[in-house]
């Protein structure tokens, strides 16, 4: 109990953190972010009396001096209260990342738990079975995870939809459908999601199987895993209950910050397929110079890994003893 109260102390503290360089972040940009809205505006028309303060509110900027707007930050953030979008005016900002946040839950993060788990598992055998065949198939995977991101896209969409014609160019669906829970739907968006999914899966299941595999060559050098064998435990026995599950301790901290990193969603593969994920809302953004999305995202994707790393944390606590104890 005190390993997780002295741990929700810790994020607790990250997560104040967190939020006040939040709110900082848009006060240090050079210039006055209202002022360069309302010279946008002024292009299109004359400017009304009283939009330098609608401006004002809604770009979550408020009045007064930094005290009492940090306070009417706080109490806006309290209510989940984001302000306005200039991207996608005059939607909220919640609604938008109602919108892309689970289009890059469900394909990132899927496809993250699908490279862990075969990495953690190839790499589990490999290390088994070192200097034998499947091992020596690991620098074949290493050599995907060195290729770019944007550039293993853009071979699969140019093999896959240009010359082959067999999965969608881009986008998260056929626009002609209605979103919903129905068949046609559903599958339009599988079959969207593919590409993505190959692109993430394959440039990161290398990086996985070669940490496991290595740990747990040294792992099987250990007196414990020795000691295992020469009991004449069964050899599954030894591989899963005494090496691996000492070797998989640092692939489990890996994996904190690769959850918490799902949410921001991979900026570059979703630019390339055009995906309406948190990373494409992201670079919408920042060209658009929407200063409530940009915080409101930025937000998320921090306590978004905080919360991951919190909770990986707990569960390496179970996996090792030793952490829980106190120094």
């Amino acid at each position: 109990m005190r390993y997780v109260l002295r741990k929700l102390g810790f994020y607790a503290i990250a997560g104040w953190l967190a939020i006040t360089v939040n709110f900082f972040l848009p006060r240090l940009i050079p210039g006055d972010p209202v002022q360069l809205m309302l010279a946008r505006m002024a292009q299109s028309g004359p400017v009304q009396p009283g939009q330098e303060e609608a401006l004002a509110n809604m770009l979550g900027l408020g009045h007064g001096n930094l005290l009492i707007q940090y306070g009417e930050y706080l109490k806006a953030l309290f209510h989940g209260e984001f302000g306005l979008s200039v991207t996608y005016f005059p939607s909220p900002v919640t609604d938008v990342l109602d919108d892309a946040v689970p289009w890059t839950l469900v394909l990132v993060g899927g496809a993250t738990l699908i490279s862990v788990v075969l990495g953690i598992t190839l790499g589990t055998l490999a290390g088994w079975r070192r200097g034998g065949w499947f091992d020596s198939l690991v620098p074949s995977t290493t050599f995907l995870a060195a290729i770019p991101y944007f550039w293993l896209a853009l071979l699969l969409l140019y093999l896959f939809s240009q010359v082959w014609g067999v999965l969608p160019l881009g986008g998260g669906y056929d626009e002609t459908l209605d979103m919903g829970w129905n068949g046609a739907f559903l599958s339009s968006a599988a079959e969207h999601a593919v590409l993505p999914a190959a692109t993430i899966v394959l440039s990161s299941v290398g990086g996985w199987m070669l940490g496991m595999r290595n740990m747990m060559v040294a792992t099987l050098a250990e007196d414990h895993v020795i000691a295992a064998e020469a009991k004449g435990l069964p050899p599954r026995t030894v591989m899963v209950g005494y090496a691996a599950r000492n070797a998989v301790l640092p692939s489990v901290a890996g994996f904190a910050i690769s959850l918490g990193f799902i949410v921001s969603g991979s900026l570059v593969m979703e630019i390339v397929f055009s995906y309406p994920g948190m990373g494409f809302t992201l670079l919408q953004a920042v060209q658009n110079t929407d200063y409530p999305l940009m915080q409101a995202v930025f937000l998320v994707i921090t306590f978004a890994v905080l919360a991951a790393n919190f909770l990986v944390d707990l569960v390496y606590g179970l996996v090792d003893p030793r952490t829980r104890q106190a120094r």
